[in-house]
Protein backbone atom coordinates (compact mmCIF):
# COMPACT_ATOMS: atom_id res chain seq x y z
CA UNK A 1 0.00 0.00 0.00
CA UNK A 2 1.27 3.42 -0.62
CA UNK A 3 -0.10 6.88 0.05
CA UNK A 4 1.07 9.84 -1.20
CA UNK A 5 -0.06 13.01 0.61
CA UNK A 6 0.86 17.19 -0.13
CA UNK A 7 0.83 19.89 2.47
CA UNK A 8 0.83 23.25 0.81
CA UNK A 9 0.28 27.16 2.32
CA UNK A 10 2.11 30.11 2.54
CA UNK A 11 6.10 29.82 3.59
CA UNK A 12 5.99 30.26 6.66
CA UNK A 13 3.05 28.41 7.55
CA UNK A 14 4.92 25.13 8.91
CA UNK A 15 3.26 23.06 6.52
CA UNK A 16 7.17 21.72 5.25
CA UNK A 17 6.84 21.10 9.12
CA UNK A 18 3.84 19.12 9.39
CA UNK A 19 5.21 17.33 6.50
CA UNK A 20 8.34 16.53 8.40
CA UNK A 21 6.80 15.35 11.45
CA UNK A 22 4.25 13.04 9.60
CA UNK A 23 7.63 11.73 7.74
CA UNK A 24 9.04 11.48 11.44
CA UNK A 25 6.11 9.40 12.45
CA UNK A 26 5.54 7.01 9.71
CA UNK A 27 9.83 6.00 9.82
CA UNK A 28 9.23 5.81 13.63
CA UNK A 29 6.86 3.48 12.97
CA UNK A 30 8.64 1.01 10.36
CA UNK A 31 7.38 2.31 7.14
CA UNK A 32 9.24 3.49 4.13
CA UNK A 33 8.81 7.10 3.17
CA UNK A 34 9.56 9.98 1.17
CA UNK A 35 9.30 14.04 2.23
CA UNK A 36 10.10 15.95 -0.71
CA UNK A 37 10.05 20.10 0.17
CA UNK A 38 9.48 23.05 -2.41
CA UNK A 39 9.46 26.45 -2.11
CA UNK A 40 8.66 29.63 -3.80
CA UNK A 41 10.37 32.66 -4.67
CA UNK A 42 11.19 33.55 -1.26
CA UNK A 43 10.52 30.86 1.73
CA UNK A 44 8.44 33.53 4.05
CA UNK A 45 5.23 34.60 2.45
CA UNK A 46 5.97 33.03 -0.65
CA UNK A 47 4.64 29.13 -1.23
CA UNK A 48 5.89 26.37 0.63
CA UNK A 49 4.56 23.08 0.03
CA UNK A 50 5.98 19.60 0.74
CA UNK A 51 5.10 15.55 -0.58
CA UNK A 52 5.00 12.54 1.70
CA UNK A 53 4.66 9.05 0.41
CA UNK A 54 4.16 5.99 2.57
CA UNK A 55 4.41 2.88 1.64
CA UNK A 56 4.92 -0.97 3.25
CA UNK A 57 7.44 -1.88 0.54
CA UNK A 58 9.96 0.50 -1.42
CA UNK A 59 9.14 3.70 -3.03
CA UNK A 60 9.70 3.98 -6.49
CA UNK A 61 9.60 8.02 -6.46
CA UNK A 62 9.09 10.54 -4.44
CA UNK A 63 7.19 12.40 -7.35
CA UNK A 64 3.26 12.79 -6.41
CA UNK A 65 1.04 13.60 -9.38
CA UNK A 66 -2.36 12.82 -8.05
CA UNK A 67 -2.32 12.85 -3.96
CA UNK A 68 -4.39 10.38 -2.17
CA UNK A 69 -5.03 13.68 -0.09
CA UNK A 70 -3.95 17.70 0.62
CA UNK A 71 -3.90 19.78 3.15
CA UNK A 72 -4.40 23.30 1.71
CA UNK A 73 -3.18 26.35 4.25
CA UNK A 74 -4.36 29.10 1.82
CA UNK A 75 -6.75 29.79 -1.21
CA UNK A 76 -3.36 29.36 -4.29
CA UNK A 77 -2.92 26.65 -2.26
CA UNK A 78 -6.79 24.92 -2.55
CA UNK A 79 -7.05 26.42 -6.19
CA UNK A 80 -3.74 24.29 -7.16
CA UNK A 81 -4.22 20.70 -5.60
CA UNK A 82 -8.08 20.24 -5.55
CA UNK A 83 -8.04 19.66 -9.52
CA UNK A 84 -5.03 17.28 -8.86
CA UNK A 85 -6.20 15.14 -5.84
CA UNK A 86 -7.02 11.71 -6.63
CA UNK A 87 -10.80 10.19 -7.06
CA UNK A 88 -11.74 9.40 -3.59
CA UNK A 89 -9.19 11.22 -1.81
CA UNK A 90 -9.06 13.29 0.79
CA UNK A 91 -8.63 17.29 1.42
CA UNK A 92 -8.04 19.16 4.49
CA UNK A 93 -8.85 23.05 3.99
CA UNK A 94 -8.15 25.99 6.55
CA UNK A 95 -11.36 27.61 6.49
CA UNK A 96 -9.66 30.29 8.31
CA UNK A 97 -8.16 31.90 5.18
CA UNK A 98 -10.21 29.79 2.58
CA UNK A 99 -13.25 31.64 1.15
CA UNK A 100 -15.07 29.12 -0.98
CA UNK A 101 -16.01 25.71 -0.33
CA UNK A 102 -14.65 22.64 -2.19
CA UNK A 103 -16.48 21.58 -5.47
CA UNK A 104 -15.57 18.13 -6.23
CA UNK A 105 -17.97 15.98 -5.17
CA UNK A 106 -15.85 12.91 -5.35
CA UNK A 107 -13.18 13.86 -2.85
CA UNK A 108 -13.96 13.71 0.88
CA UNK A 109 -13.35 17.77 2.06
CA UNK A 110 -13.25 18.84 5.31
CA UNK A 111 -13.38 22.65 6.01
CA UNK A 112 -11.95 23.83 9.22
CA UNK A 113 -11.28 26.76 11.43
CA UNK A 114 -7.77 25.62 12.28
CA UNK A 115 -6.46 29.28 12.97
CA UNK A 116 -9.53 29.94 15.25
CA UNK A 117 -8.82 26.29 17.05
CA UNK A 118 -5.36 27.61 17.67
CA UNK A 119 -6.12 30.65 18.66
CA UNK A 120 -8.19 28.19 21.57
CA UNK A 121 -5.55 26.54 22.53
CA UNK A 122 -3.33 30.10 23.12
CA UNK A 123 -1.31 30.40 19.78
CA UNK A 124 -2.96 31.09 16.35
CA UNK A 125 0.76 29.96 14.77
CA UNK A 126 -0.03 26.23 15.75
CA UNK A 127 -2.56 25.70 13.04
CA UNK A 128 -0.73 23.54 10.91
CA UNK A 129 -0.91 20.90 14.09
CA UNK A 130 -4.49 21.28 13.88
CA UNK A 131 -4.67 20.58 10.18
CA UNK A 132 -2.23 17.68 10.47
CA UNK A 133 -4.80 16.23 13.74
CA UNK A 134 -7.81 16.73 10.77
CA UNK A 135 -5.99 14.56 8.18
CA UNK A 136 -4.58 11.86 10.30
CA UNK A 137 -8.27 11.53 11.39
CA UNK A 138 -9.74 11.46 8.18
CA UNK A 139 -7.02 9.57 6.37
CA UNK A 140 -6.31 6.18 8.26
CA UNK A 141 -2.21 5.86 6.89
CA UNK A 142 -1.17 6.41 10.98
CA UNK A 143 -2.95 6.59 14.26
CA UNK A 144 -2.89 9.74 15.95
CA UNK A 145 -0.81 8.18 18.74
CA UNK A 146 2.06 7.81 16.17
CA UNK A 147 2.15 11.76 15.17
CA UNK A 148 2.50 12.32 19.29
CA UNK A 149 5.45 10.10 19.54
CA UNK A 150 6.97 11.72 16.58
CA UNK A 151 6.33 14.93 18.00
CA UNK A 152 7.80 14.20 21.48
CA UNK A 153 10.56 12.78 19.92
CA UNK A 154 12.05 14.35 17.44
CA UNK A 155 11.14 18.29 17.98
CA UNK A 156 14.29 20.14 18.86
CA UNK A 157 15.16 20.99 22.41
CA UNK A 158 14.52 24.45 22.12
CA UNK A 159 10.97 24.20 21.50
CA UNK A 160 10.33 21.27 24.16
CA UNK A 161 8.49 24.35 25.87
CA UNK A 162 5.51 24.34 22.70
CA UNK A 163 5.79 20.80 23.12
CA UNK A 164 2.30 20.21 25.10
CA UNK A 165 0.45 22.77 22.91
CA UNK A 166 1.74 20.79 19.78
CA UNK A 167 0.07 17.87 20.84
CA UNK A 168 -3.34 19.61 22.21
CA UNK A 169 -3.53 21.08 18.22
CA UNK A 170 -3.48 17.74 17.34
CA UNK A 171 -5.78 16.57 19.41
CA UNK A 172 -8.08 19.10 18.58
CA UNK A 173 -8.06 19.24 14.66
CA UNK A 174 -8.90 15.11 15.31
CA UNK A 175 -11.60 15.94 17.41
CA UNK A 176 -13.47 18.50 14.95
CA UNK A 177 -13.00 15.88 11.82
CA UNK A 178 -14.80 13.82 14.17
CA UNK A 179 -17.80 16.08 14.55
CA UNK A 180 -17.25 16.60 18.25
CA UNK A 181 -15.58 20.19 18.05
CA UNK A 182 -17.91 23.16 17.31
CA UNK A 183 -16.02 26.69 17.04
CA UNK A 184 -19.12 29.06 17.17
CA UNK A 185 -18.96 32.58 15.00
CA UNK A 186 -16.79 31.57 12.51
CA UNK A 187 -16.96 32.54 8.10
CA UNK A 188 -14.57 31.45 5.88
CA UNK A 189 -11.92 33.62 4.70
CA UNK A 190 -12.16 35.43 8.06
CA UNK A 191 -8.29 36.04 8.92
CA UNK A 192 -4.71 36.90 7.83
CA UNK A 193 -2.12 33.76 7.46
CA UNK A 194 0.39 34.11 10.44
CA UNK A 195 3.77 32.25 10.38
CA UNK A 196 4.11 29.11 12.62
CA UNK A 197 5.77 28.66 16.19
CA UNK A 198 7.32 25.23 15.09
CA UNK A 199 10.50 24.99 13.39
CA UNK A 200 10.81 24.17 9.54
CA UNK A 201 13.18 21.99 10.11
CA UNK A 202 14.01 19.29 12.93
Amino acid sequence: MQTEIVIAGFGGQGALFAGQILAFAAIDSGLDVTWMPSYGPEMRGGTANCTVVIADEEIGSPLVRHAKAAVVLNLPSLEKYEPLLAKDGVLIVNASLVNRSVTRSDVDGLLIPAQEIAETIGNRRLTNMVMLGALVQKLPVLPLKAIEDALNNHLPERHRRMLPSNLEALRQGAAYARGELKVEGVGLGALEPTETVAPTSV
